[in-house]
């Protein structure tokens, strides 16, 4: 395509989720099931995309329906440690785990589609996985795990890529 694609960054993927919000979800300070795909819609499923109302900028199923992928390593202390404001932080991962994963999904409670709301993925996530090895993209036992992408207004030169996409895979 000529376009350069990647995940968001943990800090992005929020940013786009709150859609100039405060409150706990984009729509306010309670959830219910005409908003979005969880544990209690009775769906037990995702959901097609538009199913709920977008949030103030447009954006569909930020909460709940499938979690969504950032690049950002997670690291629990990450918010707690940081001494000041930072612009646009990002958390270069070491390793394929522990990523972040944002937004519930339709098996979680609404206390997982909050806004601010993150969560560690898991290698545990792709126990049956048949090949071998193991595929870094295919995770069997994690139906509730999808993605987002995101394409920089400007497509960013090589070394900037390359702090997104090279990092130690083991």
């Amino acid at each position: 395509s000529g376009w350069s694609y990647v995940l968001p960054t943990e800090a992005q993927w929020e940013y786009a989720c709150r859609a100039g919000t405060t409150t706990a979800y984009s729509w306010g300070a309670t959830i219910s099931t005409l908003n979005a795909n969880y544990s209690s819609s009775g769906i037990s499923q995702t959901a097609d995309v538009g199913q709920y109302a977008a949030n103030p900028w447009g954006f569909f199923d930020m909460h709940g329906n499938v979690a969504e992928w950032t690049l950002d390593q997670y690291i629990p202390t990450t918010y707690r440690t940081r001494k000041k404001e930072v612009r646009n932080p990002f958390q270069q991962p070491t390793k394929i785990y522990p990523k972040v994963v944002r937004g519930g999904s339709w098996m979680d409670s609404p206390k997982r589609l909050r806004s601010a709301s993150r969560r560690p993925s898991s290698k545990k996530w792709k126990m049956r996985d048949p090949q071998i090895p193991k595929s870094k993209w295919w995770h069997t036992d994690a139906p509730f795990v999808g993605f987002r992408i995101v394409r920089p207004a400007k497509t960013p030169v090589e070394e900037e890529q390359k702090k997104y996409w090279n990092y130690n895979s083991d």
